[in-house]
């Protein structure tokens, strides 16, 4: 089976992942986890979310996997400790980096299983067994190897060990996300969750008798950030990517929305069904690659897949994202009989406005809003509040958890 992974900065996004889809999420708590600019869960939350996906059969992982010095080890101990004492049957694995953050999660949680992270660097199957023999059941590859190094990496490994990679989502310029430059620049050590991205800053040189004139540092004729990675798309590529082996498909994005969680979790979720389904009938969809194009992104490749990264940087030609179309509101109840769906409001909706829907399994489909209605009853213009519930008129059903989005007219 071939697990769909998607990330979850908090949790809403929790929800919508597993809605749309995911069979696992991956989150962090509010220490030693590498997106520490996200919301994250407190140790409440974090029980709150087992008890919510092991209801529905799905799976939380939790990444411990920054790089703790020394005088961090004794908070880590702690924080292990208050872990294991999680109920709903506990935590479905631990994401570690760090040899001792390995060793002291398997002294203080003995029955979570143990993923290495992204952040190992796993590039070969001498280094995967070595961890496997440590005791660790997953893998998570190291984004720079490609996809005949898997099949062949994959053939090397005892059947048990599972092999996790990442198919779509931001990329580092560094080797599995081992940068200084953050620190380097202004304090916040990458390795320790607090990455400011100068990667994706703009640079100039200066001339040294001309210091009054900067030059933009260019790459192509066009202009470039020379360290900016593009963000990689491996939707066309299911198939390859489940006959190579890789056991869990991994999307990145605990700092982006809860839309960009769900598109994306919906998008590889009709893939991955898709191929399952019809073998070597099974065709790619462009709705599917539709749906990715309409969250904010950068310009998208197949990352190192097919690429050597010394030959290749996949460093983007534009800067900047792509920008998503608006994340609208979300679906609260749908009346049947008047074909009346209640929304809550995240971004501003205008009567007349263009709009989609999109929902489990389902790419988007269009409509016009001919009428808005607020909890009162009483029709309106528009819902410019954040969370402020109204209701319109659906020429079709919907469903709790639906999104609505802005549309092309």
């Amino acid at each position: 089976m071939t697990e769909l992974l998607s990330p979850a900065g908090n949790p809403e996004k929790m929800r919508a992942a597993l809605l749309y889809g995911a069979d696992a999420v991956y989150l962090a708590g509010k220490m030693f986890g590498m997106r520490a600019a996200a919301d994250n869960f407190t140790l409440e939350e974090l029980d709150d979310a087992l008890d919510y996906a092991h209801a529905r059969g799905k799976k939380i992982y939790l990444t411990v996997n920054t790089l703790p010095r020394e005088d961090e080890l004794s908070a880590l101990c702690e924080y292990l400790s208050e872990l294991s004492h999680l109920g709903h049957g506990g935590l479905d694995g631990l994401i570690v980096a760090d040899l001792g953050v390995f060793s002291l999660c398997r002294r203080y949680i003995k029955d979570a299983p143990v993923h290495i992270s992204t952040q190992a660097g796993v590039v070969n199957s001498e280094t995967a067994k070595m961890f496997y023999d440590m005791g660790a059941s997953r893998v998570v590859l190291a984004r720079e190897v490609s996809l005949d190094q898997i099949k062949r990496l994959r053939e090397n490994l005892p059947a048990e060990l599972e092999i996790e990679a990442f198919v779509h989502g931001s990329m580092c310029v560094s080797f599995s996300g081992r940068c200084l430059l953050s620190n380097n620049l202004i304090g916040r050590d990458a390795n320790r969750g607090m990455c400011a991205q100068p990667c994706r800053w703009n640079y100039t040189i200066r001339e040294e008798k001309r210091p009054d004139t900067p030059l933009p540092v260019e790459e192509y004729r066009e202009g470039t950030f020379i360290m900016s990675s593009k963000d990689m798309c491996m939707v066309e590529y299911v198939p390859e990517l489940i006959d190579a082996g890789i056991s869990s498909f991994k999307i990145e994005g605990r700092m982006k929305s809860a839309y960009y969680t769900a598109v994306v979790t919906n998008a590889y979720r009709a893939a991955i069904d898709g191929y399952k389904k019809y073998g070597k009938d099974y065709k790619f969809d462009p709705a599917w690659l539709d749906e990715l194009d309409s969250v904010s992104h950068r310009e998208y490749c197949t990352g190192y897949y097919f690429d050597d990264p010394m030959i290749n940087a996949q460093t983007v030609t534009q800067p900047g994202y792509m920008r998503e179309k608006a994340y609208i509101a979300v679906c609260e109840s749908y009346d049947e009989k008047t074909g009346t769906a209640r929304f809550i409001q995240r971004n501003r909706l205008l009567d007349g406005d263009a709009v989609e829907i999109i929902s489990p399994t389902m790419t988007g489909r269009g409509f016009t809003v001919d009428g808005i209605w607020d909890e009162h009853g009483e029709r309106v213009p528009s819902a410019p509040h954040p969370m402020m519930k109204f209701s319109v008129k659906v020429p079709f059903e919907v469903k709790p958890g639906d999104i609505m989005r802005g549309a092309n007219k």
